[in-house]
């Protein structure tokens, strides 16, 4: 693996045609509502991490962003029909979700050395339902490796749904709603103990996006403001 995180130059023009191309995409399927923009960082060492439902919420944050985000996404991604072609035009940073691979939170540290900022999914992959899943430690072992704020990013009408009535013309709204940039306390301890603060902040990453979503889209954060106010929460059995 190289030192530095690099674009390649051809990468960077297909960015360019992909922001045009899927912004024209969602005005022309729905109604784009954009919320809290000025919450965006002037600067690049952040970590935006949304609510992944579907297909939509990626191409919609990456298209209306006004920077470039870094991506990380499930190896699995760059191999699946159709979907692969956007993914490989765009790039960004492969991770299996099954294993633990040091390369990846390597590579994580170039893309902030290299300024650029990073958009992760802390649940993991899709929940295809409006509802919050639980957050995967992870995030937090990446936020607690390069010290950067964390930026919540909600989006709201991101089911497969719209994509259906878009095309029918009906135009429904899609939302997305950036919240205040904020830091983690650092972990503390080892073994099981630094296990069990990495998820704590997890839940409390997961807690203030939930805050950014109505009822119906909170899941397992459902009582967000306890774990906001550092009351001990029960969450289901994990439904992978």
């Amino acid at each position: 693996m190289e030192d530095r995180y690099r674009v390649p130059f051809w990468t960077r023009i297909n960015r360019i045609f992909l922001k045009v191309f899927f912004k024209g995409f969602f005005h022309l399927l729905g109604k784009v509502e954009l919320y809290g923009m000025e919450n965006i960082p002037d600067h690049n060492k952040y970590v935006a991490v949304f609510n992944h439902v579907s297909l939509v919420e990626v191409p919609f944050i990456a298209a209306f962003w006004p920077t470039n985000l870094e991506i990380i996404g499930a190896a699995a991604v760059w191999d699946r029909p159709g979907v692969s072609i956007v993914v490989k035009m765009w790039s960004g940073v492969r991770v299996k979700r099954t294993e633990f691979d040091r390369d990846v939170f390597k590579q994580v540290i170039q893309v902030f050395e290299a300024n650029r900022p990073l958009m992760i999914s802390p649940e993991g992959g899709r929940s295809h339902s409006p509802g919050l899943r639980r957050g995967k430690p992870g995030v937090a072992y990446i936020i607690d490796q390069v010290d950067v704020e964390v930026l919540p990013v909600a989006v709201v009408g991101n089911t497969m749904d719209f994509l259906k009535k878009g095309i029918r013309g009906k135009r429904p709204p899609i939302q997305m709603i950036v919240g205040e940039p904020f830091k983690l306390p650092p972990l503390d301890g080892r073994g099981e103990k630094r296990r069990l603060m990495r998820q704590y902040n997890t839940d409390y990453i997961m807690a203030r996006l939930a805050a950014l979503l109505p009822e119906s889209y909170r899941g397992v954060y459902a009582e967000y403001e306890k774990i906001l106010a550092g009351k001990p929460v029960v969450f289901p059995e994990t439904e992978d």
